[in-house]
């Protein structure tokens, strides 16, 4: 097996929460590395009795299909018609493949499938204390423009959540997969400032509730501007904590972009932190380390390491993590500093939000 496995699980007398990130071994064919990073998954959720709560695909456009083809020989019986998002980014050191993200569960109950629009998009778990829903990949490619995406595609995923009683409120995840990103953020940012303030949200006289989000940019292997992964939080209703200012960051809000630094949730296992894209941003918004690939990274992990504190989370909790590399270049910058770091990386290469932004990196952690 040449594929890289790094798996992450944190049990509690009810559930295990598995965490794996996958990424390719060797330099073999494209079939290769597909096929034994979906045997090695498959193998773990197998020998653990575990079902899948949400997954992810990092690869080129080119590579989707066999992907795809690799997929469902290895996992058979494990695919419950619920595909993963896939994520369409240029090809970094590893070649066409990136990565994949599982998130699985192993508890009494098996999770649900969720349709929309006759296609599974998400998963419904209920575990001892907790329910919890996931969508992943939901887009509205034929709706229009860009910011005509954007809206149906938040209309559609409250859609499904208001089936099962839930709303944004029930959201401590998002995960918007920005295709352009750098023609349209702005817009982007519009349309969702917009939204959570209909739905109150953000705005006067809110908690500011706004989820702990990534905006990348990665398109949807469909073709479409956007795409949005979440997770939400049936029960226990109102229990997500919202972190908006920490170390050297304040409020997003301030600079226009609906989202906060962090977030914790409860989750099946226990408690789950989830960072948000995280960049060399200073107090005021600003970009620090202009040009400088090796200060940016650094002072991103710095800021990292703020909101894990701040969060009564360590590093050691850390369960999945990607790294979001501008070029190649500020990848090979990057391999250099990672291995002082005993973190779950994948590493992606893809446009940041910001022309000046060479580096990103978003994280989850479940503190012992």
């Amino acid at each position: 097996m040449t594929a890289n496995l790094e798996i992450r699980s944190i049990e509690s007398a009810s559930a295990t929460e598995i965490y794996i990130s996958a990424t390719p071994g060797e330099a073999v064919s494209l079939h290769d590395q597909a096929r034994e990073i979906f045997a090695g998954i498959s193998d773990i959720l197998r020998s653990r009795g575990a079902s899948i709560l949400q997954e992810r695909v990092f690869s080129t456009l080119e590579a989707t299909d066999t992907i795809r083809q690799a997929r469902s020989e290895a996992y058979g019986d494990l695919n419950d018609g619920v595909a993963p998002s896939f994520l369409v980014a240029a090809e970094g050191s590893s070649g066409p493949i990136a990565g994949v993200q599982v998130h699985a569960i192993c508890t009494e109950n098996k999770p649900e499938v969720i349709n929309l629009d006759q296609t599974g998009c998400g998963r419904m778990l209920c575990a001892p204390g907790c329910t919890l829903l996931t969508l992943s990949g939901i887009s509205a490619p034929q709706a229009g423009n860009n910011t005509e995406q954007a809206r149906i595609m938040m209309e559609k995923g409250e859609s499904v959540l208001k089936q099962f009683g839930a709303d944004f409120l029930s959201v401590p995840r998002t995960w918007m997969w920005l295709k352009d990103i750098l023609s349209w953020y702005d817009e982007f940012n519009k349309v969702r400032n917009d939204f959570f303030t209909e739905r109150g949200l953000i705005g006067a006289g809110t908690r500011q509730s706004m989820p702990a989000s990534t905006g990348i940019g990665l398109g949807p292997d469909n073709g479409g501007h956007c795409a949005m992964d979440l997770i939400a939080i049936i029960e226990p209703a109102d229990s997500t904590q919202y972190l908006q200012v920490t170390g050297k960051q304040h409020c997003a809000l301030n600079y226009g972009s609906a989202f906060s630094r962090a977030s914790k949730a409860t989750t099946p296992a226990g408690q789950t932190v989830y960072v948000s894209g995280t960049a060399s941003i200073d107090a005021d918004g600003a970009t620090t380390n202009i040009g400088d690939a090796a200060g940016q990274i650094n002072a991103t992990i710095e800021n990292v390491r703020a909101v894990l504190a701040e969060m009564q989370a360590d590093e050691k909790d850390l369960v999945q993590v990607i790294a979001y590399c501008k070029t190649t270049e500020v990848e090979e910058v990057f391999n250099s500093i990672k291995g002082n770091l005993d973190w779950p990386w994948i590493t992606v290469i893809c446009d940041i939000c910001r022309h000046d932004l060479l580096f990103e990196i978003e994280a989850t952690a479940m503190p012992r």
